[in-house]
């Protein structure tokens, strides 16, 4: 083997790039890189998953809670394909992702050799800005330089394939002459602003409308003060998308919530009554849950113009970073005569009283007698207790509806999960990249035990490995254990009014607890509510990671709020209607939420 490999070159510039931590699965494909890492001596950290899968989740997961690129390696064939779903989680939230993957030598390419698959067309949807193979040693370095500026400009997944005899060809010496390019490890975000006439035109409409919503996205990340200061001067209520939930204060009197299928009654309040429409960094799906076209005047601002309009159709567009615009609105608007105080005051009063009303509504849910423990309460008693330096991660299923509604982030806690894939498994991975990236502060990780079964209980492995280094060793696993796929259960009632089928539903029940202390991790198991504060308290201040198992009740309804939960209603009955003796209970618990959002809206 050359004294110094291309495969010394890809570590060097992963240093270059600011690459602390690659995260991944070895296998033959990959041991060229394998081997440099070795002889790095520890530079470029390497991450070893139970499974690509979850490395390419920890990968997502170090973007989404650090901002930078995330770096993701597989041996070729099968540990490829498994990194396709973090890869598409990453595409679909919008996070910086690399991906190097293994290649078989180019001499036996296209000869249908073991383990040879087509990777460029494999990636060529999830890496749609950028995935290459490399033909050559003097490639790599241009190609990996571009795969990291690509995927910083566009917050995307890119793909570089390295066959393993480049792997472990000797690195090149780039010269000046025709068919070689050379190139930096450099990029800068460029600044970005509307144009002064789109501007103008977004105040006209702000300064006209009498009942605004402010509709706050992850794009809104770097921009909190600044939303928080527009809303206060235009008398604005505010409404998250599910992944702008971290970036508003919720103890504001005016913010009502996550909106959407999982949101709050003031939420739907806010969406359904207002007459103005300003939408910061979000292109959240839900559109039943927007204003309906023609109701309101929208105004919408995201760094990226493709999704301008994407979901609602705007008057203005302002393509631009919402920081800084939101500033050139508060001055424009600050210079412009506000003609609709009165209007906009009791607009305000009108929202905080549904504000309150809702805190309201969410706190008796959360106590409503359960069988043994309602999942509302399980994450109503972490709020208030998840300390100020906590780091949150939430996996897929009914456990995203109650961090949702039920849990008050301290300002400046990030919370993640995968948003918009909604692929369950990604609350544990998603934790460890949070935990190796802060070592010193709290992770919490909300998980239903169908996630846990698809990804989380392996990656219980690698935290009793890992976690001896950890400077606070607070890593706590709360673990829904109802026993059933529950959000598939509703959605089958809500969406199909069929009733709940235990074949494919209901899964097996596990000791999560009992597993977590075989690791020589702690577990907790809880089946009384009247324990869950106290199970709480021990899990945030153990001397190791905790595994607190719940015992949930899966008939707790995921009802959406009305109007549309209410045109949900006669669907939702009729199929547990058709689960007899099993689906009373269920029942129950539905119409004593339905007629709480009843009473509430009067």
């Amino acid at each position: 083997m050359a004294e110094r490999t291309v495969s010394d070159l890809i570590v060097e510039r992963l240093k270059a790039w600011g690459v602390g931590r690659v995260f991944g699965y070895s296998g033959d494909g990959i041991n060229g890189l394998m081997g440099a890492l070795r002889r790095s001596e520890g530079d470029v950290e390497f991450v070893q998953a139970r499974h690509e899968e979850a490395a390419a989740f920890m990968a997502v997961g170090h973007g989404k809670y650090t901002g930078d690129v995330g770096v993701v390696t597989s041996t070729q064939g099968p540990g490829a394909v498994h990194l396709l779903n973090g890869l598409y989680d990453a595409k679909m939230d919008s996070v910086p992702v690399v991906a190097i993957i293994g290649q078989q030598s180019t001499t036996v390419l296209g000869s249908a050799y073991m383990q040879e698959i087509d990777l460029l067309t494999l990636f060529k949807d999830v890496a749609a800005q950028f995935a290459q193979l490399a033909s050559s040693p003097e490639q790599v370095p241009m190609l990996i330089d571009r795969a990291f500026r690509t995927a910083l400009e566009t917050k995307s997944p890119c793909v570089v394939i390295v066959p393993h005899d480049i792997q472990t060809a000797e690195a090149p010496d780039l010269g000046h002459e025709h068919g070689i390019v050379v190139t930096a490890p450099v990029w800068h975000p460029t600044r970005v602003v509307p144009r002064e006439e789109e501007l103008d035109a977004a105040v006209e409409i702000l300064s006209q409308g009498e009942r605004i919503a402010v509709f706050v996205g992850q794009g809104a990340r770097k921009a909190q003060d600044e939303v928080v200061q527009l809303a206060e001067k235009l008398n604005a209520g505010i409404t998250t998308s599910l992944l702008g939930k971290p970036f508003v204060d919720e103890t504001l009197p005016f913010a009502a919530g996550t909106m959407g299928h999982l949101g709050t009654t003031a939420s739907a309040y806010l969406l359904e009554n207002c007459d103005t429409l300003l939408i910061i960094g979000s292109n959240d799906p839900w559109t039943e849950f927007y204003p309906k076209p023609g109701q309101a005047k929208a105004v919408q601002i995201d760094i990226d113009g493709r999704k301008i309009a994407n979901r609602y159709p705007v008057e203005v567009g302002l393509v631009g970073d919402a920081a800084e615009t939101l500033q050139q609105l508060s001055q424009r608007l600050e210079a412009k005569q506000q003609e609709k105080e009165a209007q906009r005051a009791q607009w305000r009063s009108d929202v905080e009283t549904q504000v309150r009303a809702w805190r309201h509504l969410s706190e008796q849910r959360a106590n409503v007698p359960a069988e043994p423990v309602n999942p509302e309460l399980v994450v109503r008693e972490l709020s208030g207790r998840l300390p100020g330096n906590a780091q949150l991660s939430i996996d897929v299923g009914s456990c995203v509806y109650w961090y949702a509604r039920q849990l008050i982030l301290p300002p400046g806690v990030p919370a993640h999960l995968s948003g918009t894939l909604a692929s369950m498994g990604c609350a544990v991975p998603y934790g460890l990249a949070a935990k190796l990236t802060h070592p010193d502060r709290p992770l919490v990780a909300l998980a239903g035990d169908g996630g846990m079964q698809m990804l989380g209980v392996a990656e219980l492995i690698t935290v009793a490995h890992r976690w001896r280094d950890w400077a606070d060793p607070r890593f706590v696993v709360c673990v829904f254990n109802n026993r059933d796929l529950a959000e598939v259960s509703w959605e089958q009632r809500e969406t199909e009014a069929e009733p709940r089928f235990p074949a494919s539903q209901e899964i097996p029940d596990f000791p999560y607890a009992a597993y977590a202390e075989l690791l020589g991790l702690a577990g907790v198991r809880v089946d009384d509510p009247a324990k869950l504060g106290e199970a709480w308290d021990f899990a945030l201040s153990a001397d190791r990671p905790v595994v607190l198992e719940v015992l949930t009740d899966p008939d707790i309804p995921l009802l959406p709020p009305f109007p549309a939960g209410e045109q949900k209603l006669p669907g939702m009955r009729s199929a547990l209607a058709q689960e007899g003796p099993a689906g009373a209970h269920a029942r129950r618990l539905l119409d004593t939420y339905a007629a709480g959002e009843s009473e509430l809206r009067g």
